[in-house]
């Protein structure tokens, strides 16, 4: 059965906290609306930009509002959801798994929280561990659907407003996470300098949304007719752009891989042979010269590594998303009753002011 036909006249929730949410979400709407069904958005803390809701796209703007629209599924790029939400709760990721820990050690990705029904997957790498979760929790299913995020990367309708045919230099997106134990940006700011000022290459620089205002204030006072800081809550057009990424652990730098480009890391806490990583600054330009050559080996290797990140080149992840939501919306499998963490219960109520029951 096409599951996505399904769609028609059902109702869609997309819950986002963070500006980067938007660009996640909006392929899944694009699905959705081209099958018939429904869109509504609900914009939760202060983190969220309600000015980059476009015109068409309805926002609902209480929980009492989403009670009385009664939505059959909730999307939702984050960690947890509230329960309380009419209908299933869908998670679809807000990053790939870049290897980062939690205070007590454990992969902060590979995480059930009691929250949703149902995962959709990015890959193998991600299917596998939480199908052995789905296994031994019970209480959600897991489905393999590839990431709706990267869907305009393969499509060939994305524009790329920031290189110019004009301009034949290579291209160099430079990235970097917020955490100052893992981020790049406090350490390589004199060769970023020496970069921006040889013109040798074309750089593009975006830092994660979270980075410390003068760390990007610092780094905006280099722009110059080489190098171009871009502030944007849509991150794929820049991934489009660039022919090699220079980043760190950040996991922008496996939504760059994907598209089959080199990444040269400074610094990443899970070195392995699909990437470039370097520890000393001395070494940095040399690494980034390779990268450009796109070398035969490790182009192979970004090849073996991507068919467990994300293997899905077809563009069709979104559908593939909802045909999974719809799936499970006309199932009747029997899940066991999600955990009840009466805290995180009390913080969720408390933090959206919503005490209802």
């Amino acid at each position: 059965m096409n599951y996505l036909t399904t769609t028609k006249n059902k109702k869609y929730l997309m819950y986002i906290s963070q500006n980067y949410s938007y660009a996640i979400l909006r392929p899944i709407q694009a699905a959705i609306l081209a099958n018939g069904g429904q869109v509504r958005w609900f914009l939760q803390g202060s983190s969220v930009n309600p000015d980059f809701l476009t015109p068409d796209e309805i926002r609902l703007n209480s929980i009492d509002d989403i009670h009385n629209w009664k939505p059959d599924a909730t999307f939702a790029p984050a960690n947890l959801i509230p329960t309380f939400f009419p209908g299933i709760k869908v998670g679809v990721f807000h990053g790939f798994d870049a290897g980062k820990l939690d205070k007590k050690g454990n992969n902060d990705h590979l995480k059930a929280r009691g929250c949703f029904d149902l995962y959709c997957t990015q890959g193998p790498n991600t299917t596998v561990p939480f199908k052995a979760l789905q296994k031994k929790l019970g209480y959600f299913k897991v489905t393999e659907t590839g990431w709706p995020t990267l869907d305009r990367l393969f499509t060939g309708e994305l524009q790329t407003p920031y290189t110019s045919k004009a301009d034949t230099r290579p291209t160099l997106l430079i990235c970097s996470t917020f955490s100052k134990r893992l981020s790049l940006a406090p350490k390589l700011y004199e060769q970023i300098k020496h970069f921006s000022e040889t013109g040798k290459w074309h750089i593009l620089m975006q830092f994660h949304p979270k980075m410390p205002i003068e760390l990007i204030n610092k780094y905006k006072a280099l722009s110059n007719q080489n190098l171009t800081f871009i502030e944007t809550d849509d991150v794929v057009p820049l991934l489009k752009s660039a022919d090699v990424m220079l980043c760190d652990t950040s996991s922008v730098l496996l939504m760059f891989i994907v598209q089959r480009k080199p990444v040269v890391t400074f610094c990443n806490n899970a070195p392995d042979k699909h990437l470039l990583n370097v520890t000393d600054p001395n070494k940095l330009e040399d690494a980034i010269d390779l990268a450009f050559t796109y070398p035969k080996t490790l182009m192979q290797n970004i090849e073996s590594y991507c068919q467990q990140l994300h293997p899905y080149t077809d563009g069709k992840s979104s559908e593939r998303v909802v045909a999974a939501t719809n799936e499970f919306l006309l199932s009747d499998d029997k899940l066991n009753p999600k955990p009840f963490n009466i805290i995180r219960q009390f913080k969720t109520r408390k933090n959206l002011n919503y005490w209802k029951w």
